[in-house]
């Protein structure tokens, strides 16, 4: 079970989240909505640690991953927007940094990586890589440590079809498999893999279930 609590940030006297509260069980995939500056990429940064809030909580089975930060560093990880990636290096390299041998060679032999398509342009370095290159690679190398919680900002903007579904094939076997993702997007093909969506209005979480319709979507969102 995971329990994000009253989790509140302000930049000066701006407020961008207050006391945004969900709770999610195991297994799911979890859709972050709202308007442009709503403060959904800030949540993600704030439950990877990357930015502080002013307070709330994290709760994975009852254990506050703001504050144990061991335990979150093993079991997060985090797919931002922008692509933290060595350039001139191939995928195979950046790969490296994240990876045991060993480990390295079974995902790509018949695991994650494998599924991901990552075999494709190991040899490949990152300045000559497609955005659907890059954004797969990225996810692979947040993925090392077998992370029980993904936050994914944006996965698949501007992808093409391909690669949108080999990354949309890795989410559900991810799942399946017992992980929990949440995901920032505007994009329907994923909105439509959630099982649950919040959007983000004057910085609570209202929960909204998505039945297909597109209008009705956006009207909740833009009003």
């Amino acid at each position: 079970m995971i329990e994000i609590q009253k989790i509140c940030k302000s930049y000066g006297k701006k407020a961008v989240l207050k006391d945004f509260s969900i709770k999610v069980s195991d297994g799911k995939i979890v859709g972050i909505l709202g308007q442009n500056g709503c403060g959904k990429s800030t949540l993600l940064s704030i439950l990877f640690g990357l930015v502080p809030c002013n307070s709330g909580s994290f709760l994975f089975d009852s254990k506050d991953l703001l504050k144990d930060t061991t335990l979150r560093n093993k079991i997060v990880a985090y797919v931002p927007q922008e692509l933290a990636l060595i350039d001139e290096l191939t995928a195979f390299d950046n790969l490296n940094f994240w990876y045991k041998k060993d480990e390295l060679e079974k995902s790509l032999k018949d695991g994650f990586l494998h599924m991901l398509g990552i075999n494709d342009f190991l040899k490949v370095s990152v300045n000559k890589m497609s955005g659907g290159m890059k954004k797969r690679l990225s996810l692979g190398c947040a993925i090392h440590n077998f992370p029980k919680i993904l936050l994914l900002d944006e996965p698949t903007a501007s992808l093409d079809l391909e690669c949108k579904q080999k990354i949309y094939d890795y989410l559900k076997e991810f799942t399946k498999e017992g992980g929990t993702v949440f995901v920032v997007t505007h994009e329907v093909q994923e909105i439509e893999l959630t099982d649950i969506c919040y959007i983000i209005k004057d910085g609570l979480a209202q929960e909204y279930k998505y039945d297909g319709n597109i209008q009705k979507l956006s009207k909740e969102i833009w009003g």
